[in-house]
């Protein structure tokens, strides 16, 4: 049983032991895929003092390291290999590096500089190279290296707390749009006397190489070159960005550039302005060409941008403030008059930039809030002080309209050598003395009672004249009635008069008529009697004539009831006979 159990052991025990004699006698060693072998030799000759990685074969650790897969001739009694894990630095992030050993960093620098070494891979072309010991200026992005862990300590965002960081800061840096990053590098020459911030240097990848920018010259603290929206690869060893605005020109402004930066002052104004003077953008000073309406990715910690407005600008010198606040220190202007009262105007200046015209008014006053305070205010005060005492306070008053008039034209005047355009002038509320006013109301309110009075009276007047003229319109309408009626019977009479001269006129003309008729008549029946004469003779014509007039009369020739007188019924019969003849002529009648 015991020697089975022996067999089987020494069957299994004999290949390994076997193997390990191989691998000692041969030195053998396998490094993995993701691994990495980092050599310490156990003894050998001592390397140099202040040196911790072998170059030569000394006894410590080595600079170089063993790639994946076998290796000869590591013998165990003479060499200890550690196999590390890769270094690995996730996407977004980047890793510092810390060297152990190197040349000393000299004193003017606080990072050690990049020297070609493959990321750091290659240990001994770090140090051969003239690679420095302590924190570095390169950085690892994201990726996988084989690292050589006794040489070089590698910061990611999973160790940053150990060394003083934080995670954020180990991220690739983020602009936001619309943003500007403002950089102040931590390493680099000092900024040149007189100066504020580091000048421009060309080729540094966006500060992303460190090392460019330090062999072009590239100086310590803040710099005049800026950061735009992006993702960068930066060092927070080597520099601290921070995030600001863009510069906001608004529509209706442009924006002065005031720059303390750049190259050296040389005045493109002309000879003709002699107030101030301004440059070409790029140089120290006030830039000749303003910001037009945008946002403008400027350093304002370098630059300054003074915003004009171009429409019209209202100031008021009265209690209330307009919305922009350059008149929030002006107030109602004092002036004593003529007759020597002193009282209170509110005046409203208007005015205008232009554009071209806004760099000139800056070089000059250095801010629109200095050209109210220091020009606007003592031109326009001072005018109504001295225009005020050439007139009493009521003549002002009264006058109110041409004093306005003059008070524009004279400051139009006066500001237009800054520049400026004065749009107008306007006299807001006049505030006279209270005495004078109670003076005044005093003698108001008489005046308009003597106008009442006075009123009143012409009313009374115009009532009287009004009863005086009704009366008279009363008694005129009688008159009119009067003389109507005259005129009426004067016509009636006349009418009279004419109808009876004109039936007097008919009555003549009747009897002439009818003399005439008669005469005519007459002649006829002569005419007809001598004809009838002439043709039957005197005698029976007349007979005959006779008998024709008998017969038109109704003469009766014998008479209707004959009474005799010779018997006794005579007188009887007779009346019988009329009764008779009576009732027969009225039944005719009916």
């Amino acid at each position: 049983m015991w020697s089975t159990f022996a067999t089987i052991f020494l069957v299994l025990l004999l290949p390994i032991l076997g193997l390990s004699f191989i691998v000692a006698i041969l030195g053998l060693v396998r490094i993995n895929e993701r691994e990495v072998g980092v050599v310490i030799k156990r003894f050998g000759p001592r390397m140099a003092a202040g040196k911790m990685i072998a170059l030569k074969g000394e006894a410590g650790y080595q600079a170089d390291t063993l790639p994946p897969g076998w290796h000869f001739w590591y013998f165990p009694w003479q060499y200890r290999v550690i196999k590390a894990p890769m270094t690995s630095i996730a996407p977004g992030e980047i890793g510092l590096v810390v060297a152990a050993d190197g040349d000393s960093i000299p004193p003017q620098r606080i990072l050690g500089k990049v020297v070609p070494c493959d990321n750091y891979q290659n240990a001994r072309l770090f140090l051969t190279g003239g690679g420095q010991k302590g924190q570095q200026l390169g950085l690892l992005t994201a990726g996988t290296y084989r690292i050589n862990s006794a040489v070089f300590t590698i910061i990611t965002t999973r160790n940053a707390e150990q060394f003083g960081l934080h995670a954020d800061q180990l991220k690739v840096h983020q602009l936001q749009p619309d943003m500007v990053g403002i950089v102040t590098t931590l390493d680099g020459a000092p900024i040149d006397e007189g100066e504020i911030a580091g000048p421009l240097v060309p080729d540094h990848d966006n500060y992303q190489n460190a090392q460019k920018f330090l062999n072009s010259g590239g100086r310590r603290g803040l710099q005049e070159q800026v950061l735009l929206s992006g993702s960068w690869n930066l060092n927070p060893w080597f520099v601290k960005v921070e995030q600001v605005p863009m510069t906001h020109v608004p529509i209706g402004h442009v924006g002065i550039v005031i720059s303390f930066v750049g190259k050296e002052h040389v005045d493109v104004s002309g000879d003709a302005f002699k107030h101030g003077n301004l440059v070409d953008p790029g140089h120290k000073g006030v830039w000749v060409t303003p910001l037009y309406p945008g946002k403008h990715p400027l350093n304002t910690r370098v630059m300054k941008v003074e915003l004009v407005p171009t429409t019209n600008i209202v100031l008021n010198w009265a209690k209330r403030t307009e919305a922009h606040s350059y008149d929030a220190h002006l107030s109602p202007i004092t002036v004593r008059s003529k007759d020597g009262f002193a009282f209170n105007l509110d005046v409203a200046q208007i005015i205008h930039i232009g554009a071209p015209d806004a760099p000139k008014v800056i070089s000059r006053v250095g801010s629109l809030q200095n050209l109210v305070d220091h020009v606007l205010q003592p031109i326009v005060g001072n005018y109504f002080r001295n225009s005020a005492q050439a007139y009493t306070v009521l003549d002002f008053l009264n006058a109110r309209s041409e004093r306005q008039i003059e008070a524009a034209e004279h400051i139009n005047r006066a500001i237009r050598s800054y520049d400026v355009q004065a749009i107008d002038t306007l006299i807001g509320d006049i505030t006279p003395p209270g005495e004078l006013m109670l003076t005044q109301t005093a003698r108001k309110i008489a005046e308009e009672e003597r106008k009442t009075y006075e009123i009143q009276r012409e009313a009374q007047s115009q009532r009287q004249l009004l009863v005086r003229e009704t009366a008279m319109a009363d008694i005129q309408q009688e008159m009119v009635k009067s003389e109507q009626g005259v005129q009426i019977a004067e016509l009636h009479s006349q009418a009279e008069i004419k109808r009876a001269r004109g039936e007097a006129e008919a009555t003549r003309l009747n009897a002439l008529g009818e003399a005439e008729a008669i005469r005519a008549r007459g002649e006829a029946q002569a005419q007809a009697y001598r004809s009838g004469v002439e043709a039957l003779g005197p005698q029976s014509y007349s007979a005959l004539q006779l008998m024709d007039i008998i017969g038109r009369q109704g003469v009766r020739i014998v008479p209707d009831v004959a009474v005799s007188g010779g018997g006794g019924n005579g007188l009887s019969d007779g009346l019988m006979a009329l009764l008779l003849q009576q009732n027969l002529d009225n039944k005719r009648i009916e």
